[in-house]
């Protein structure tokens, strides 16, 4: 897994979420999943190059299927972002790095 990107499991979720100081992507994925496999460097960017402004963490739906039931996850990947416990925002499919950014941006704090 790379740096900066923490794995969650069932026991693992809503404390690490829960006790994020910044906005967390929890990224919905499988190992089978194409698109998940092409959002992976997009995500590993994106914790290297913002890391105090967001973290990113997957979860595994083959391995946590109750988190991912919990939050009607019905396709992956999905991300959702989460800010002070709170689900803030949901996004279905993979895209671009620079259209990514933009899903996120308006709830990363500015002028970091």
């Amino acid at each position: 897994m790379a740096e900066g990107i923490v794995n969650l499991t069932s026991a693992t979720f809503d404390e690490v979420v829960n006790s994020s100081s910044k906005p967390i992507l929890v990224d919905f994925w499988a190992e089978w999943c194409g698109p998940c496999k092409q959002i992976a460097p997009i995500l590993e960017q994106i914790a290297s190059e913002n890391p105090e402004k967001i973290a990113i963490a997957k979860l595994n739906v083959d391995d946590y299927g109750d988190i991912a039931g919990r939050f009607n996850v019905m396709s992956i990947p999905t991300m959702l972002l989460f800010a002070d416990g709170e689900l803030k925002h949901k996004i279905v499919g993979a895209m671009p790095k620079g259209r990514m950014l933009e899903e996120l941006s308006p709830f990363l704090p500015a002028g970091q």
